[in-house]
């Protein structure tokens, strides 16, 4: 049985949800202890939890452990099963990280499958619903399954209750991805998404992305809705590049302003634009784990976080995989290799 140290590294939750993954789709069981050690509030909250379930449903597991504020697991996978799934999270959880977490084992299972999972769709401590959809699942189609998304109601934080359905068509094998090149950007636009809240709030947001970034208001979009259960704000700006699209996110919150929420967007997007990488800090980390389970790949990214390196020390424990990172002017190239 695979052992981990969940205070080990970056110490959260992402250490978790790689085990589970990888012991869906390697066979393998593991015990971890010490989970989300270095978080305010360690141990098993609902969205973990939620993932813990899930996995264990879709993996037909033995698990010990599973409740709420556990700071142990033990996870003993059998066989993975395709099928129609329903998944609850019950709080403004990430129900992407949920899906992130079972994706792996569906993309090679034995038939397709149709996911639906109900929490928190953008939640700023996570890849939002429109970074999945635009982002994510381009690239890993790319390695062989179909994964389609689609929005059903959002979820911001605190209230949650958002709910997005997936459908998967598997592959019999994971082809190996090479993003070294970003390409040619062929489109740059901003979006500024308001649920239950005054347009002008959107509208100073692009206004201020319009004036960081030097763009023609005619690539801004404003998107309002009521498909909510509380309010929500959220700005992506999107570079588009033959390769692949990036997206990078301002989050709005009581007290945070309308400029400020805009300002951390443009941040991110003009480091990743500057650093000259096919991929973002962010995406970076979330690919390291499927290109190891196609045994192997490349891409160029802006840095390899603590993250994404404590990411990497889960996956070796469970897949003979290699991971080389070398800096190349402004950004970092990994390669991932199976190991002999």
């Amino acid at each position: 049985m695979i052992r981990i140290d969940g205070s080990l590294g970056e110490g959260g939750g992402q250490m978790l949800r790689s085990a589970l993954s990888l012991s869906l789709a390697t066979g393998k069981a593991f015990r971890i202890e010490n989970i989300r050690a270095k978080r305010e509030r360690s141990g098993l909250l609902r969205q973990h939890l939620t993932g813990v379930l899930a996995a264990s449903e879709i993996g037909s597991a033995q698990v010990e452990g599973a409740i709420l504020g556990s700071k142990t697991l033990t996870f003993i996978p059998g066989s993975v099963r395709s099928g129609t799934y329903h998944f609850a999270v019950g709080t403004a959880g990430s129900a992407t990280l949920v899906f992130q977490t079972i994706l792996p084992a569906l993309m090679t299972a034995s038939g397709p499958s149709e996911i639906t999972i109900e929490g928190g769709t953008h939640n700023m401590q996570a890849p939002s619903f429109d970074f999945l959809e635009k982002v994510f699942l381009p690239l890993i189609r790319t390695l062989g399954p179909k994964v389609e998304v689609q929005l059903k109601r959002y979820g911001f934080y605190p209230a949650g209750g958002g709910s997005f359905f997936a459908k998967i068509e598997p592959c019999q094998t994971l082809k190996p991805m090479q993003l070294v090149n970003r390409g040619e950007i062929t489109r740059k636009t901003a979006s500024a998404i308001v649920a239950n809240l005054p347009r002008n709030i959107a509208q100073r947001e692009l206004n201020t992305v319009a004036d960081l970034l030097n763009w023609d208001s005619q690539s801004m979009n404003i998107i309002e809705t009521k498909n909510s259960i509380g309010p929500g704000n959220i700005v992506f700006v999107e570079v588009v590049s033959t390769g692949l699209t990036e997206v990078f996110s301002g989050f709005g919150k009581i007290g945070k302003s309308a400029e400020s929420v805009a300002s951390d967007a443009c941040e991110s997007a003009r480091s990743y634009l500057a650093s000259g990488a096919a991929v973002g800090e962010h995406l970076a980390d979330q690919l390291l784990l499927p290109l190891a389970l196609a045994g192997g790949g490349s891409f160029t990214a802006e840095k390899l976080n603590r993250h994404a390196r404590t990411n990497i020390d889960v996956i070796a424990k469970f897949l003979r995989a290699e991971f080389e990172a070398k800096q190349e002017n402004e950004c970092v190239r990994i390669e991932v290799r199976a190991s002999k």
